[in-house]
């Protein structure tokens, strides 16, 4: 039987598209609640767009431990080889508005939330293994870099490599964003990276430093700066209609997952700090190992219910695996929390999409605010009440800890020439693979020829400090671009 048409208090409306008026030439009548209910509700639908991650898309799927890791991690999803969790994941773009072009030059966001029994967890990952800043206080700085001119309101290049070049720890980072992967073929054809450094104890309070890859069992695709041109004008949802066609389809895109550990005692030993995000760590000296494999298998029913207000946070944790001190991780445990309670309100966690599957969300103490909507705990008192028997599930804490010492102090971490052994390990890299530094070149100064000779200068010093090759090549295509008078 077909749904019956109404209003939002639930009145059946006879006539959808009928006005109230003087007659049938005069003015509207504001009784009309039906006319004004629409209206008003249409006027309220666009909630605030992330000020990152703006354009995105998801799914759901199955997370599968394939490979038992108890010995590094106690958490209980991960307790048995083949148990099975339901996840969200959603990919994103970093810097462009919600209708910007899928295919930008641009981080991608990997964020995927897991449905466990002890809660959910966020791994907030992007596609690339390491980031542009290392100094959380930088991050607001550089987005606004990445988006556009307060007065023009265009993107600014001159914005874009003032703020990089000023900044010189993001080499290694913006090398990777201009090679080919810096515009990936799809969402299904590119990898996951936690970039953080992470801690995860096993049940015996042993711990270890961890990152973590979500390694795509499709491969890597990637498009050429003209390709992803194109593509942004012909078609900029092209990375959406990707996914959402294949799941559709049955051709379900899947991860295997693997992690990289490191004692306390190694990462006082390695030639970085395990806390800066601008660094990787080397496979050949912290081997990767497997431990689980995702499926992508079923669409959104609804766009905005389900990815629009999907709400990540690796502050949404689960027992035995803690942040590091990383301080730019330490910084998201807050920002990405408080962001959802703006754009989506305090109760942002009753969300469907945002709910533990348990059901067992059990917090007096957290009450009322805008759109509570699970019944708000009824007559339980709003305090931990002493007559009121509850249960505090204990977990093994952890014996050894890190030890901080020192006197509270500003701290800026200082870019040296060490800074710069990795983004040129990488430019040696892509020397085995055809054409690979002829392309990075190649795309760096198809974009920063649009920015004033001033800066091009402070960009060929920039990869100067990589390479003498690579500023050589940028120069001379720079040059050839926008001839200098």
């Amino acid at each position: 039987m077909a749904p019956v048409f109404t209003n939002s208090n639930g009145q059946p409306i006879p006539e959808p598209f009928a006005t109230q008026r003087v007659g049938k030439h005069g003015p509207l009548l504001l009784q009309d609640f039906n006319l004004i209910d629409s209206l008003a509700h249409f006027d309220r639908e666009r909630i605030p767009e992330r000020v990152v991650h703006a354009k995105g898309s998801g799914a759901y799927g199955v997370f599968e431990v394939t490979d038992d890791i108890t010995d590094v991690c106690g958490s209980a999803f991960l307790d048995t080889v083949g148990k099975k969790t339901k996840i969200f994941t959603r990919f994103s773009t970093v810097g462009g508005e919600a209708g910007s072009a899928d295919t930008a030059r641009d981080p991608r966001g990997f964020a995927t939330k897991f449905y466990t029994e002890e809660g959910n967890l966020d791994l907030v990952y992007n596609n690339t293994p390491i980031f542009f800043i290392r100094d959380p206080s930088k991050f607001p700085h550089f987005i606004h870099t990445q988006k556009r001119n307060p007065e023009t309101h265009l993107k600014d290049p001159d914005m874009f490599w003032d703020y990089l070049t000023s900044n010189p720890e993001s080499t290694h980072q913006v090398m990777i964003l201009f090679s080919d992967r810096g515009t990936p073929a799809s969402y299904r054809e590119m990898n996951g990276y936690s970039g953080h450094t992470y801690k995860w104890a096993n049940k015996k309070g042993e711990w270890h430093y961890v990152q973590v890859h979500f390694i795509s069992d499709q491969g890597i695709k990637t498009l050429s700066v003209e390709e992803a041109g194109a593509l942004a004008g012909s078609n900029p949802d092209y990375a959406q209609e990707d996914l959402f066609k294949n799941i559709a389809a049955g051709n379900f895109p899947s991860w295997t997952c693997y992690i990289q550990t490191m004692t306390q005692e190694q990462a006082k030993q390695a030639p970085f700090s395990v806390f800066d995000l601008t660094k990787v760590w080397p496979h050949k000296d912290y081997p990767m190992r497997r431990f689980g494999r995702f499926t992508l298998n079923e669409n959104p029913k609804n766009y905005f219910a389900e990815v629009e207000q999907a709400a990540f946070s690796p502050a949404h944790t689960v027992p035995y695996m803690e942040p590091s001190a990383d301080p730019v991780l330490q910084s998201r445990l807050f920002s990405y929390s408080d962001t959802h309670r703006h754009r989506l309100g305090t109760n942002y966690t009753q969300i469907p999409v945002n709910c533990p599957v348990t059901g067992a969300v059990f917090n007096p103490h957290q009450r009322d605010g805008h759109m509570n909507i699970n019944g708000n705990l009824g007559a339980c008192p709003n305090y931990l009440a002493s007559d009121k028997p509850l249960e505090f599930k204990q977990f093994s804490l952890q014996e050894e800890q890190e030890i901080w010492e020192g006197a509270a102090t500003p701290f800026h971490w200082k870019c040296t020439e060490n800074d710069f052994d990795q983004a040129t390990a990488l430019w040696h890299v892509l020397k085995r693979y055809p054409n690979q530094q002829e392309h990075l070149a190649h795309n760096v100064a198809v974009h920063v020829a649009g920015a004033n000779p001033q800066i091009q200068d402070r960009v060929f010093e920039y990869f100067g400090r990589v390479h003498p090759d690579l500023s050589a090549l940028i120069k001379k295509e720079v040059l050839e671009l926008s001839p200098r008078k």
